[in-house]
């Protein structure tokens, strides 16, 4: 160790002595100090006016459209396996093209929900680009689950109506039917009722992530929604007929049944974790 000198403590003119500066006044950034910020900090908090807002809306909404074009584009180059695949729980029913070119206007539509399913990945990227700068830490915790578990469930809403729903709201009109009138069904009319079904499921199984979100927020607690339990019983019967395009009751049962289910498990869910 060296010594002080003789300067560094020498009394200064004005009677004050002088102290030896300090190495560890000027202390580098510690990694460490991250864990102490706030769960309402900001980390990548941007100064940006309503017109920057706007701007960077339309550029991600041009984004999304551009997803969206290639992906209509790319099932419509591949229509004819996606049609076959969807006729699957037709079980043999022949199909009729009633008019000149049906056909074709029910391959656009059915490459436009397909490009639209492939797109929506993109899509949901460009939602939770916008929305991130805006969330404080302890609200981006919870954008991994609540993206991930949304996704999951709306492929199982889509799975559910393809091998359960379809099926049985199919094999009711072909077995009531049977020995009187011949199954032959228009084209059009089967693949409104197959893509409306599959997809209206897939929004009705977002229930869950809807009732998170509103626990998370703290606007409803889990008290609160099992003590509705009689008026979801019967919004759960209301749901299941106005989101299935058939009026026979085992689709609407089964849609309803799984409506009530997703509403139970949702209110666990924001339970475990303590609202």
């Amino acid at each position: 160790m060296t010594a002080p000198s003789e300067l560094d403590s020498a009394p200064q003119p004005n009677g004050i002595t002088a102290t030896p500066p300090n190495d560890n006044s000027i202390a580098p950034p510690d990694p460490a100090r991250d864990h102490d910020l706030p769960d309402n900090d900001l980390p990548d908090e941007v100064e940006m006016s309503l017109f920057d807002h706007l701007e960077e809306l339309r550029q991600r909404i041009f984004y999304a459209l551009i997803a969206v074009v290639v992906g209509v584009i790319g099932c419509f180059a591949f229509v004819n396996p996606i049609v076959h695949l969807l006729e699957v729980p037709a079980q043999g029913v022949k199909f009729l093209q009633l008019a000149p070119g049906e056909y074709f206007f029910v391959s656009l539509k059915v490459a436009g929900y397909s490009g639209i399913l492939v797109a929506s990945p993109f899509i949901l990227y460009q939602i939770v680009q916008f929305v991130l700068p805006g969330l404080t830490r302890k609200e981006r915790q919870f954008i991994a689950p609540i993206v991930f578990g949304s996704t999951f469930l709306f492929a199982g809403g889509l799975a559910f109506a393809y091998f359960l729903l379809i099926p049985a709201a199919l094999n009711f009109f072909i077995n009531y039917g049977e020995g009187v009138v011949e199954q032959l069904w228009s084209i059009e009319r089967y693949f409104e009722f197959v893509l409306l079904l599959l997809f209206s499921t897939g929004l009705a199984f977002q229930i869950p992530v809807i009732q998170l979100l509103l626990g998370l927020i703290g606007i409803v607690s889990s008290k609160q929604m099992l003590s509705g339990w009689r008026y979801v019983i019967l919004g759960a019967a209301i749901l299941g007929a106005v989101l299935t395009p058939s009026t026979d009751p085992v689709t609407q049962s089964l849609l309803g049944g799984a409506v009530l289910g997703l509403y139970f498990g949702g209110i666990g869910m924001v339970k475990m974790i303590g609202r």
